[in-house]
Formats: structure tokens, C-alpha cells, sequence
């Protein structure tokens, strides 16, 4: 069995400012939606034919920065602890300590979107369709992040299996290392299916509908290796928070996956 490497979750430090690799995976995530952007735009005749420019980026990753910490944040807060923070509210600020919900920082990104659109005059799922493809490696990001930190530990697995691992600031039982399963699942698989799906022009949602379901299915998987949050309806080994916050993205993103997609053969 593997043990768990203990990491500093301190990057480096200067003088009193502590930088921490939490903190670090957030600023790739960032800049790799950046990157990504740019690059959709210079490699995607249609994506500039329907006018999106270069220079737009800086603003939708600014829109989407404040939109994802303060809504991961909150989703923390509201959807698995709330009773902890209602005690111990100045701890709703310390971000760099982790407990950052994808699913609040979901919303959050939506509403930012939603302010993005109306300030632009475009499309709201023309914007949603551009972004889609540039997220599953910021989570990635994020979940190495939450590997770095020990946390989301797995549940308890065969000591038979390879890549079984002990974490000994929780037990000395053999586990999955389910943050790496999902940097694989939401991050990188999802990557690759967004971004091969995007290549050209789909129906109007119809990439918003592929991550939406994508996401969800992907979760559900993993949550199924992950320890189960207790959350608002309180810890449970059949059906987790997790999974309970995915079933909708499930159904929205199948439904809106099969409206883009009529739509299109409707109007042929």
C-alpha cells in the first residue's frame, strides 16, 4: 500500500505572508482558463465569426474569478456545514484552509455569467458554450489542490488494490485516493470531451448540456470512492451530498443536451 505524502500545505514564505498550494492550484486553474481562451478564439474560425475577441477573456475570467470564490465559498458554507460556521462565522473567510463547494462555485459562475451577458449583450448560453470547455482543468487544479491539503480522503479500499493509500492523519486503513480520481474524472476526462465536442460549431447549449451532464455523471462516479460529507440532509453511505447536488445538473444537462440538439434538426 502507498502512504500518503505528507505535504507541507505551505508552499513558500515571505516574511509573514504564507503562500499555500491551495491557493497556487486556484491561480492555475485561472490562468489555464486564460490560456485555453485565448487559444479556442486563435484555433476556432467560428468562435470568431460570432465576434468573440482575444481581449474579452481578461473580462470573463475577472467576472468568473469573483464568481467561483465567493459562490465555492458560500456553497461550503450552506450546502455541507453550516452549523460550523453559524458557531465559528470568521471562518467563512479563511478560504486558504480549503472547503470550497464546485457546486456553490457552480452558481456563483452562473450568476457572474448572467451579469457578463447583460453587460455585453450577448447570448447567455453563447457565453456558457465558450467557457464549458475551459473549466475541467481548473478543477483538475483544484482537486490536486485538495489532495496537497489531505482532505476528501476515500473510502476504505481492498489492501489488495495497487494504488491503495493510507492517510495517517485519519486512520491506518488503506483508501482511495479519491482526489486524484476526480482530477481524472471532472478534470481531465471531461477535458477531452469538451474540448473534441467544441471543436466546431454545435447547436446554441448544446456544450453547456454535454458539461452539465458530463459533470454530474462524472461526480456521481467518484463520489461513490470519495468518505461521504455529511451536508444538510446529514451523512449518508447510499446516496452523498455530492451525489444529491449532481442529480439535477444530470437531468438539466441531458434535457438541455437534447433541446439544443432538436432545435438544430428542427430548424435544418
Amino acid at each position: 500500500m502507498l502512504i500518503y505524502p505528507k505535504i507541507d500545505p505551505v508552499a513558500l514564505e515571505i516574511g509573514p505572508l504564507a503562500v499555500r498550494w491551495y491557493g497556487l492550484m486556484y491561480l492555475v486553474a485561472f490562468l489555464q482558463f486564460w490560456w485555453l481562451g485565448r487559444r479556442r478564439i486563435l484555433t476556432r474560425p467560428y468562435l470568431t465569426q460570432a465576434g468573440w475577441t482575444v481581449t474579452e477573456i481578461e473580462d470573463l475570467l475577472f467576472y468568473g474569478v469573483i464568481g467561483v470564490i465567493v459562490g465555492a465559498r458560500l456553497g461550503e458554507v450552506v450546502f455541507y456545514a453550516p452549523v460550523y460556521y453559524l458557531r465559528h462565522p470568521l471562518e467563512i473567510f479563511a478560504v486558504w484552509h480549503g472547503g470550497m463547494s464546485f457546486h456553490g462555485g457552480f452558481l456563483g459562475v452562473l450568476l457572474a455569467m448572467t451579469l457578463y451577458a447583460r453587460k455585453t449583450r450577448r447570448a447567455w448560453l453563447d457565453i456558457t458554450d465558450f467557457i464549458a470547455p475551459l473549466v475541467p482543468l481548473g478543477l483538475a487544479a483544484g482537486r490536486i489542490g485538495n489532495f496537497i491539503n489531505g482532505e476528501l480522503w476515500g473510502r476504505v479500499a481492498d489492501p489488495s488494490l495497487p494504488w491503495a493509500m493510507v492517510f495517517p492523519h485519519v486512520d491506518l486503513l488503506p483508501r482511495h485516493p479519491s482526489p486524484l480520481y476526480q482530477a481524472a474524472l471532472e478534470g481531465v476526462s471531461l477535458f477531452a470531451l469538451l474540448w473534441w465536442y467544441s471543436r466546431k460549431e454545435r447547436p446554441r447549449g448544446a456544450v453547456s448540456g454535454l458539461f452539465l451532464l458530463g459533470y454530474g455523471v462524472f461526480r456521481f462516479i467518484a463520489e461513490y470512492f470519495r468518505t461521504p460529507d455529511a451536508g444538510i440532509f446529514g451523512r449518508s453511505e447510499v446516496v452523498s451530498m455530492g451525489q444529491w447536488l449532481s442529480l439535477p445538473m444530470i437531468l438539466l444537462g441531458a434535457a438541455m443536451f437534447v433541446w439544443a440538439c432538436r432545435r438544430m434538426k428542427d430548424s435544418a
